[in-house]
């Protein structure tokens, strides 16, 4: 018990810190997004760091899963309302990452690669793998966060270049994505079995077995997400009134920006193909 105990700092913590430092100093100019990535910077390091951070990847699975949808379900959305649009479109102009960003944010692929990132997870081999390393550790929590990043592009439609859906469909993206992002808590609450061997303590330190604890998880998982989501998709709706959704899309300078690129890019790849040929 004594590791688990002795304080110390993650890696992962002082990359953030210092991230949100250079960031907020370089690119965030209003004090509202200054207030959201602080929140959403205090919040991440308060289920990564000591001792909530260690408890999830050593002891706990109901911890280590309230830690993963803390990220999903309120860093990653945070992050991404705060970061200002000029950084949004200078952080996704790469080919390679314009390219992806466009193909995950399609409601579908975007709802079946958080289902399968946050899956992936929460299996015995990762769950193991984390317990057992600090930098798996930060792998593991750097792959939820980019899962909650992707989660959010079609739900909050701030991403540029991206297709941004209608409050009605938005809002019945996020209900749908609720059923499927906890597809592991089924086999959590009627195992009759621990399913993680690496994590332990549970009774020393949360007077739970770690069967209980496990099943524990199950519900966890499904109830802290669908409040949540089901309250942002519930109050998408109800607004959608207030959006006009008979009208389209605004235009924005930043799609429109990003559009001429790829017609840019287009031609290009056209113009070597043909001088291939």
């Amino acid at each position: 018990m004594k590791p688990l105990l002795a304080f110390h700092l993650h890696w992962l913590a002082f990359t953030c810190a210092v991230l949100a430092v250079v960031i907020e100093r370089s690119f965030v100019t209003s004090k509202h997004e200054r207030r959201v990535a602080l929140v959403a910077l205090v919040t991440l390091l308060v289920v990564v760091v000591w001792p909530v951070g260690d408890v999830a990847a050593t002891v706990s699975l109901t911890v280590a899963t309230l830690q993963r949808l803390v990220i999903m379900l309120l860093v990653a959305p945070l992050l991404l309302l705060s970061t200002p649009t000029a950084l949004l479109v200078r952080l996704t102009r790469p080919r390679l990452v314009d390219g992806a960003v466009q193909f995950l944010s399609h409601p579908g692929v975007a709802m079946a690669f958080v289902t399968v990132i946050g899956t992936a997870t929460l299996t015995t081999p990762v769950v193991d793998w984390s317990a057992s390393s600090s930098l798996a550790r930060g792998v593991v929590l750097i792959a939820v966060l980019v899962a909650g990043v992707v989660l959010w592009i079609p739900g909050l439609a701030i991403m540029p270049g991206t297709r941004r859906l209608s409050p009605v469909a938005r809002a019945g993206y996020i209900f749908a994505s609720s059923l499927v992002v906890t597809s592991l808590s089924f086999v959590w609450i009627f195992s009759r079995h621990s399913l993680y061997p690496d994590l332990h303590h549970q009774h020393a330190l949360l007077h739970m077995t770690p069967l209980l604890d496990q099943q524990l998880a199950g519900f966890v998982a499904k109830f802290a997400c669908y409040i949540p989501m089901w309250a942002v998709a519930f109050t998408i709706f109800a607004r959608a009134d207030e959006t006009s959704t008979t009208e389209e899309s605004p235009l924005h300078w930043a799609d429109v920006e990003r559009q001429l690129l790829r017609v840019d890019r287009q031609r290009e790849r056209s113009s070597r193909r043909e001088l291939r040929e």
